[in-house]
């Protein structure tokens, strides 16, 4: 299989992390987040990892102003993106949210490269930060409901990833 780099994106809540497990248990993969070094700053000053709107806009917002000031979680996804072309790894799943820090990294990247988008139907309209609100905005490769129970969401999302994969 060739690398393949799939950028990978969802309101918060849809199941990208769990959809990206699935996969780990099928293909070597890799997993990463444009988030990831926000949230290592965030933890250092006060956050502790929750999940609700006002951390999902805090995280959102320092994520926009390191963006302005110093480009870090690009820099960050383009070191894990060489990271990954020298490993034995064949997918790397890269979570951004916004449509403009989504084609920043395309262009940085030369691997094979889709772009997908995760959807459940229970899922709130709004989570009331720009990064989760405006995923709708950009124009996916592909997109999967993840909709069904736990049970069967594995096959089918593998069905899925291995379609999108040829």
């Amino acid at each position: 299989m060739e690398k393949t780099v799939i950028i990978i994106n969802g309101i918060g809540g849809v199941g990208k992390d769990t959809l990206c497990g699935f996969a780990s248990e099928y293909f070597r993969v890799r997993n990463i987040s444009a988030i990831t070094p926000i949230k290592d700053i965030a933890r250092q000053h006060g956050w502790q990892g929750e999940k609700n709107s006002r951390s999902r806009k805090f995280l959102a917002d320092l994520k926009s102003a390191f963006i302005a000031y110093n480009d870090l979680p690009c820099k960050y996804l383009c070191m894990e993106y060489e990271n990954f072309r020298k490993s034995d790894e064949e997918l790397l799943f890269v979570h951004i949210r916004e449509g403009e820090e989504i084609e920043k990294f395309k262009r940085q990247i030369a691997l094979p490269c889709r772009t997908l988008l995760i959807r459940r139907k229970a899922m709130p309209a709004a989570l009331g930060n720009a990064s989760d609100d405006n995923v709708e905005q950009y124009r996916y490769d592909h997109c999967y409901n993840n909709d069904l129970p736990l049970a069967e969401a594995k096959e089918d999302f593998i069905r899925f990833l291995q379609t999108i994969l040829l």
